[in-house]
């Protein structure tokens, strides 16, 4: 038996869970029309878009433009966007190992080669809470925290030791002295500042994860997911077709955006 059996913590998604509520429970709000080809959104409901041409472009809450990237040609296509703070934004090049820190109005800050850092296979990236960036090694086993010159600040001990078989995180998350780990085939970890593991919640499969303040969301087929990490309460919605068969979700405390094929629907859900 792994010697960090005793301490985790099986919170089991759905242990307490609604009804599935009925789809009048979402209401449209506003539509965002454009080249979109993925897409994400801040805690002040800023919405960033990354095009076909890979440009990232930032609206304000009512789909006003506020800072446009172009440079584009040098690092490829952007794998994920992290925009967990709104004042400092991650754009990562998953081919290239390459982290891109842009400020507020989307200026280069600086950029991080990971290969120069040694850090040689890496899946999910994420901002951490005193804006250093979390990073997981794919090839060691271990979460690491960076500085912006890609700097070790501290790790994880390797997670084989920990685990039977170790996770493959998709997503980081840094979240109220927190920080959560998702591996889609397995688990929820969470982990707090010292790297110590704290718990394992058993949200596997779910579609658009995403933590945001004290519920984690997600989807699958057509049940939109909200977990209350405090309450350990599942509440479920059954979206109606024309928004289950969106392209991608994303999520705020109270709102939905659903990704069509050329546009942004943004609904309130209660």
């Amino acid at each position: 038996m792994k010697k960090t059996s005793t301490i985790i913590i099986l919170l089991i998604a759905g242990i307490v869970s609604c009804r599935a509520q009925s789809d009048t429970s979402f209401r449209l709000l506003r539509s965002i029309k454009g080249d979109i080809a993925a897409f994400t959104v801040d805690n002040l409901d800023n919405i960033y878009i990354l095009s076909s041409t890979n440009q990232v472009k930032k609206l304000n809450g009512n789909g006003d433009s506020v800072a446009v990237f172009n440079d584009v040609k040098k690092f490829g296509q952007a794998s994920l966007i992290d925009v967990s703070n709104p004042l400092k934004l991650l754009l990562f090049y998953k081919d290239f190992l390459t982290i891109v820190v842009l400020d507020r109005l989307l200026t280069v800050r600086t950029i991080i080669d990971l290969r120069k850092r040694n850090i040689l296979q890496v899946q999910a990236i994420g901002q951490s809470y005193d804006n250093k960036i979390w990073v997981y090694d794919e090839v060691e086993n271990k979460l690491r925290k960076i500085n912006d010159d890609g700097s070790l600040l501290m790790e994880t001990a390797d997670f084989r030791q920990l685990f039977d078989e170790a996770p493959s995180p998709q997503k980081i998350f840094d979240q109220d002295k927190y920080v959560y780990l998702y591996d889609s085939a397995k688990a929820v970890y969470t982990f707090d500042y010292f790297g110590a593991l704290k718990n394992k919640i058993l949200i596997s499969r779910w579609q658009n994860f995403k933590v945001a303040g004290k519920f984690i969301f997600g989807s699958l087929n057509n049940i939109l997911y909200r977990y209350d990490i405090s309450t350990f309460r599942t509440d479920e919605w059954r979206m109606p077709e024309e928004i289950y068969k969106s392209r991608a979700f994303n999520f705020t405390a109270s709102r939905l955006y659903a990704l069509k094929k050329d546009v942004i629907e943004v609904y309130s859900f209660r």
